[in-house]
């Protein structure tokens, strides 16, 4: 039976490919150490989960929500853009509710793409930053990930050479998965590039309290102008480890917010509204819940980047995020990040993230996720020394299982 539109348009799932080959080998007995999914191991605050306990047994909170989030939510969320980044914020048309930062651009992209718009999108990046805009009938154009002298002019030609002009830009800084940091000056120049050409900047800033070297990452809303533009999108699954809490913002431009809102409000009621006074109540703490976070990742960051540097797989050490962009090693580069990938299941118990499933610019990478603790991740290390000792200077003799077969 021939599959329906929407879905041909999507490419096979990479990671579904690691995460079959990962769940065989635990079910032969492997303890695989899952450095793959960038899913937060830490608990939720406890003040957090009181605060959900507690509203959770006034029965008037069991009725549908709100869906572009209840009035002290919304509230929160622009005191927090007050604190952090200087933005002044309308609660009431600047600020929406979404069921994480996914679901935000996924429903972002319904409402502003019409059939055949073209989308400039970083490669490599988070899937949905391409895909959310590929289901809604947009076409995708790469543009470069770094932040660098080179960026504008990348951004001049795809204008020239784009038919029809680009309708929207997307920013991921720090990003997923280079963990690359963005400055105030470089979003000052796509900033006014953006409004010369009336072109939407949509900016995914998950990773803004997940940083570990230089100051704190900014948001492209604290330059003059932004607002005229762009919508920014925030998660507090990594901020405040609730990831399956779901629950994210969309903030900026009245015109977006808008259209955002009025495209939710057909499609959900909002998050349980016990788990949204749970999140206002995380948003209005005194911030020491972040920097325990913060200082969680930071450690197992340094123990990543020392151990595995000691057993021969030299990794940059990312400034910001909970990723590591690592290059494969050289020996097996030629292989691709997802036989690399596989070849690490299936010879180290290590999983992580193949390159290319971010874009076909990441396949001489993997993706390392720090969502192991250190004792683990030092053991990924020794497991993966003991690989790499045993390949040896004949890569290709270390043959993924799945092919002998």
């Amino acid at each position: 039976m021939e599959e329906f539109h929407k879905v041909r348009r999507l490419p096979p799932y990479v990671f579904e490919q690691v995460n079959r080959l990962k769940a065989s080998a635990r079910a032969n007995g492997a303890d695989i150490i899952d450095l793959g999914m960038g899913n937060p191991d830490l608990p939720t605050p406890q003040a957090v989960v009181d605060k959900l306990c507690e509203v959770v047994r006034d029965p008037r909170t069991h009725r549908y929500s709100s869906s572009r989030g209840i009035p002290g939510l919304r509230r929160a969320q622009a005191n927090y853009y007050a604190r952090r980044f200087g933005v002044k914020l309308d609660p009431e048309t600047e600020v929406v509710a979404t069921l994480g930062s996914k679901e935000g651009f996924a429903n972002m992209a319904q409402a502003i793409t019409a059939p055949g718009d073209v989308i400039l999108c970083p490669n490599p990046t988070y899937p949905i930053h391409a895909f959310g805009f590929i289901m809604s009938g947009g076409v995708i154009r790469s543009m470069q990930v770094e932040p660098d002298g080179g960026f504008i002019p990348a951004l001049e030609r795809a204008v020239r050479h784009s038919i029809p002009k680009p309708l929207a830009l997307i920013l991921n800084y720090p990003s997923n998965p280079t963990a690359l940091v963005a400055s105030v000056d470089f979003y000052k120049d796509v900033v006014a590039f953006a409004r010369k050409h009336e072109i939407i900047i949509l900016s995914d800033l998950a990773y803004a309290e997940i940083y570990f070297d230089g100051p704190p990452p900014p948001s492209v809303l604290q330059v003059a102008g932004a607002m005229d533009v762009t919508v920014e999108f925030t998660s507090m699954s990594k901020t405040f480890s609730m990831p399956g809490w779901r629950m994210g913002f969309a903030v900026g431009n009245t015109r977006l917010i808008a259209a955002l809102t009025r495209v939710k409000s057909y499609l959900d009621y909002g998050a349980f509204t016990p788990i949204q006074v749970a999140a206002t109540a995380a948003l209005n703490g005194d911030g020491s819940d972040i920097e325990e976070v913060r200082e969680v990742y930071q450690k197992r960051r340094d123990v990543m980047v020392d151990t595995f540097g000691r057993a021969g797989w030299h990794i940059p050490a990312p400034a910001a995020s909970m990723f590591a962009w690592a290059p494969i090693p050289e020996p097996f580069r030629h292989l691709g990040s997802l036989e690399f990938s596989k070849l690490l299941i299936e010879h180290a118990d290590v999983a992580v993230a193949p390159g290319i499933g971010f874009g076909e610019h990441g396949d001489d990478f993997v993706r390392i996720a720090l969502v192991e603790n250190e004792h683990r991740i030092r053991q990924a290390a020794r497991n993966i020394k003991r690989f790499l000792t045993s390949a040896g200077n004949q890569p290709n003799n270390v043959v993924p299982l799945a092919a002998r077969r």
